[in-house]
């Protein structure tokens, strides 16, 4: 090669000592992911604005630039502070501009370089180099012997490994005899990361640069051991997956030639059956099929094998088109409910309602969506296998109570081990047929964490219009609910999300009356009880007196539950004598019935009570039906202040300061001193004391005390109350008014004082109620004052004002004689 040839690859000038020198600014060019080593020659790609037009710079003068590698890769605009401080000095070998206007160039590494700092020039960088001078060779010891042919030992075994170096690298290691170009050419053929290879580069000490690399060769060569043991093992996989699969091949073969032909398993071609016997829809069979392949395919003991096979058993053992044919007589599904069930009309009617529907609309009707609300013991859930009953469905029953998983919904997907589909599909494979009468008992129990809202995945189930796609995560194939009668059933519906109550129709089941509990006794209960302890009637007789007792003296609910309990105790005890020899028929009357069941359990509330001062007698729903609730109010000398007691709710303590408000107002017309209230304090308790109260129901029965404890006019105890009131002495309507109706007539009361608004509200009252109770009717609550106290309290205001007058006239009188 000539000089001038030298010259236009620009390996550059040479001083006087033969050492390379090199200008003290050069074109910066930044470089991603490489690290290029001295004496490298390395083809790059430069497409940057910045980076073209350093190599542009570089080409018109020496062809001489310094290459700093990045920090980080990802920045696409490096500034200096984002590139190491050491690079190479290279001279552009050749350059070639390609069509997309990109540049690739050839550069060969000269020398190490510190950069000391950066100028900006239009859209690049020149740097300012210095020269890192190279130490000198520390010559051939036996310890750097010994390092030298550890490396060319791991280049060797990387190379049995199958590491990819270059073919002449062991060649060229062999004929190197300095330590520090041999580390830079081993480093640079390693194909290490930046960061690693940057490491390397910036060793100046050239022993210590060949120790780094050789640890580097030490992790690299194990690393290849456990690449060449991965690679083994899964070769031995596949060596035994050939074997099974050509083993299987010759056995399906001796089947053939023996007449039996094996290409479907025993068990893929029941799965097949099973399909077609199901009728499912055409999307869903494609998609069961896919799964019958996919199990014929691989092998019998594998992990997967087992849960494409359970998930086929759901797939054709679910009943997506076997419907059970409905009874549409409505006389004989109005004779079954009667004979299941006492009274509960509406429920009777709207269920005759609905197969009515169905039987004009030829069976191709939603189901609909029911909800029975109710105290405890009304019999929502027996409602519910009776309306089954008439309508020759089969019944289905699921309790959510404390259910907080959506998983027990919509089941679990397939990926997780155990999976199973959600209750209701649990529910319908029972069922056998995909238009079950389906109860969902105690939805308003749910509850919610971070497994999910189970009351949200019921917004699918339970909604007519969406319900005729509804997806189990386990199946993953829609399922039509359209058919299916649900009824859920709750104690509350305050706790049920208002978008799921949107949903449903609501069915209130209100407490029973003594004369109706009276009936289901005499009907259902003692029959029932007879049977489950093995005695008939001709051992046993309960009077309908005993039985009216033990209902009102043993049992206080709006249900049936605890009468049922005391029905028992005492068919056990008769049961029990009948067993050890006495067979005579046993009369229950109410002489008698203490010996079976004890001692009365309740009082009548009524009972022993006598007008008093001070103590008015309201109403209250709770979750088991009404209850009485008593408020006393005491008077003592002080300063106005209002004490409340009996565990009383934010509401009620607010009817309370309302109603104390009230009469301060009224003052003059209830012929109280104007500062009674600063002379006054005022405790209002409500006993039970341990039993929370509240609502806004009790605000007249406390307005009444606190009147009747004023004006010490008693309050009549045979009158009861309920209504909410205001500043201005309004009665506002309230709710549970059958339930609290029903409580009044228990306790023996017999004048009952219920807001105006509420009068609408009587015809839920059963009839006998209305007859034996007297109903007044208040909008203001000095309508009905007069007729809750004993007397006027009014008379007490007019009296004054009289003799006020006459002493008057009187003393006019002196005057004038």
């Amino acid at each position: 090669m000539g000089k001038a040839d030298s010259d236009e690859i620009g390996i550059g000038k040479a001083d006087e000592s033969g050492e390379l020198t090199i200008p003290e600014t050069l074109p910066l060019l930044p470089v991603r992911d490489i690290v290029v080593f001295p004496y490298m020659i390395v083809p790059l790609f430069v497409g940057r604005e910045s980076s073209i037009g350093a190599v542009n710079e570089a080409m018109l003068k020496d062809r001489l630039m310094v290459l700093l590698t990045q920090k980080n890769p990802e920045v696409d605009n490096p500034e200096p502070k984002d590139l190491y401080s050491v690079g190479v000095v290279v001279t552009v070998v050749r350059m070639l501009r390609m069509p997309d206007d990109r540049l690739k160039v050839l550069v060969q590494g000269l020398t190490k370089a510190n950069v000391t700092g950066f100028t900006k020039k239009d859209s690049y960088y020149q740097a300012n180099v210095e020269k890192v001078p190279d130490l000198p060779d520390p010559g051939m010891s036996i310890e750097i012997e010994a390092l030298i042919r550890a490396v060319r030992t791991d280049v060797e075994k990387a190379i049995a490994l199958g590491k990819n170096f270059p073919q002449d690298l062991l060649v060229l290691i062999d004929n190197m005899d300095a330590v520090g170009k041999l580390a830079d050419l081993v480093a640079s053929n390693m194909g290490l990361k930046a960061k690693e290879a940057h490491e390397v580069f910036s060793i100046d000490d050239p022993i210590k640069r060949l120790m780094r690399v050789e640890e580097l060769l030490n992790k690299e060569l194990e690393l290849l051991a456990i690449q060449q043991k991965i690679h083994s093992e899964a070769q031995d996989g596949m060596t035994k997956s050939q074997k099974d699969y050509y083993l299987r091949e010759q056995v399906k073969a001796i089947q053939k030639e023996l007449g039996d032909d094996g290409s479907l398993s025993e068990e893929v071609e029941e799965f097949r059956k099973k399909v077609k016997k199901a009728k499912m829809p055409k999307d869903i069979e494609k998609e069961a099929e896919k799964q019958i392949r996919r199990l014929e395919k691989m092998y019998p003991e594998a992990a997967e094998a087992t849960i494409v096979r359970t998930y086929l058993e759901w797939m054709t053992e679910i009943p997506w088109s076997n419907p059970s044919k409905d009874n549409l007589d409505l006389k004989s599904a109005k004779k079954i409910l009667d004979e299941d069930h006492y009274n509960l009309e509406k429920v009777k009617e709207r269920i005759l309602e609905y197969l009515g529907v169905r039987k004009l609309r030829k069976n191709k009707m939603k189901g609909p969506i029911l909800c029975f609300v109710g105290p405890p013991g009304v019999g929502k859930t027996s409602l519910g296998k009776s309306i089954a009953r008439s309508m020759d469905r089969k019944f289905v029953r699921i309790s959510l109570g404390g259910v907080r998983d959506e998983a027990e919904i919509r089941g679990h997907r397939r990926t997780y081990i155990g999976a199973l589909p959600g209750r209701i599909i649990q529910g319908l494979k029972q069922a056998g047929t995909n238009n079950p009468v389906f109860m969902i008992d105690e939805i308003d129990k749910l509850g919610s964490d971070f497994r999910g809202d189970p009351s949200s995945a019921l917004l699918e189930v339970l909604d007519p219009e969406q319900n005729t796609a509804f997806v189990d995560h386990y199946l993953a194939v829609p399922f039509d609910l359209s058919k299916v009668m649900f009824i859920t059933t709750a104690n509350l519906v305050d706790p049920i999300p208002s978008a799921l109550m949107d949903r449903m129709e609501v069915i209130r089941i209100p407490g029973y009356t003594e004369e109706e509990k009276l009936s289901i006794v005499k009907k259902y209960i003692i029959n029932r009880q007879l049977k489950e302890h093995g005695i008939t009637g001709k051992l046993i007789n309960i009077s309908d007196e005993a039985a009216k007792k033990a209902i009102s003296e043993y049992t206080r609910e709006a249900g049936l539950r605890n009468i049922e309990r005391e029905i028992a105790t005492i068919c056990r005890k008769v049961a029990r004598k009948v067993a050890e020899g006495d067979k005579k028929l046993h009369k229950i009357l109410t002489s008698n019935l203490p010996k079976f069941l004890g001692v009365r359990k309740f009082l009548s509330e009524i009972e022993e009570k006598k007008d008093q001062v001070g103590v008015a007698t309201g109403l209250a729903w709770t979750q088991s039906g009404g209850e009485l609730l008593y408020v006393e109010v005491s008077l003592m000398k002080g300063k106005g202040k209002l004490t409340l007691t009996g565990q009383l709710g934010d509401v009620m303590q607010e009817s309370a300061k309302a109603a104390v408000s009230y009469i301060r107002s009224r003052s003059k017309e209830l012929g109280l001193k104007d500062d009674f209230y600063f002379q006054t304090d005022f405790h209002i308790h409500v006993p039970a004391g341990a039993t929370p109260k509240d609502g806004p129901s009790a605000g007249i029965t406390i307005a009444t005390s606190l009147i009747s404890a004023l004006t010490q006019i008693p309050v009549r105890h045979t009158v009861a109350m309920t209504g909410e009131i205001t500043l201005r002495g309004r009665v506002l309507p309230i709710g549970g008014l059958k339930e609290k109706a029903l409580a009044a007539k228990r306790a023996g009361i017999n004048t009952l004082v219920i807001p105006m608004g509420n009068k609408k509200d009587l015809e839920e009252i059963p009839p006998p109620v209305r007859k034996i109770i007297k109903f007044i009717f208040a909008e203001q609550i000095d309508d009905v004052i007069e007729k809750i106290l004993t007397k006027s309290p009014f008379a007490k205001r007019r009296a004054p004002k009289r003799e006020t007058a006459s002493k008057t006239k009187r003393s006019s009188s002196k005057k004038r004689k």
